[in-house]
């Protein structure tokens, strides 16, 4: 028999292997995004350090409060803006985008092209 892997590990899997490839740095940290049923999470880490710089997520009250449903693609947009708008008041304008082994499409690229609007560079 064919034993296949869970969704769940081919993905950490795949994050793993990303993170060998690139990491934050002070000039430029990370923005890392994870994912779960319920609720989206955005992080901006300096891995030389290992300080998180910024954070947001669904589970804020002052983002829930906007918020409908809190794991649909808006609320993933909304959360790019919230996340970039803490960034640039911080003075990071300039980031890596570590999507965290999750496809590019749906919530994670909503999340990022309005991160892009409100004026992250990645």
């Amino acid at each position: 028999m064919v034993s296949k892997k869970s969704r769940a590990e081919v993905r950490q899997n795949k994050h793993r292997r990303m993170r060998n490839r690139f990491s934050g740095t002070a000039a430029r940290p990370r923005l890392a995004v994870f994912r779960s049923n319920n609720h989206m999470y955005a992080q901006i880490i300096d891995d030389t350090v290992g300080n998180t710089l910024v954070s947001a997520s669904t589970l804020q009250k002052d983002v829930k409060a906007e918020l409908k449903k809190t794991n649909d693609v808006e609320a993933a947009a909304y959360l790019g803006t919230v996340i970039a708008k803490k960034a640039l008041e911080k003075g990071i304008d300039e980031v890596v985008f570590d999507r965290g082994g999750f496809i590019y499409q749906g919530k994670i690229q909503a999340l990022a092209d309005a991160a892009r609007e409100a004026g992250l560079k990645f």
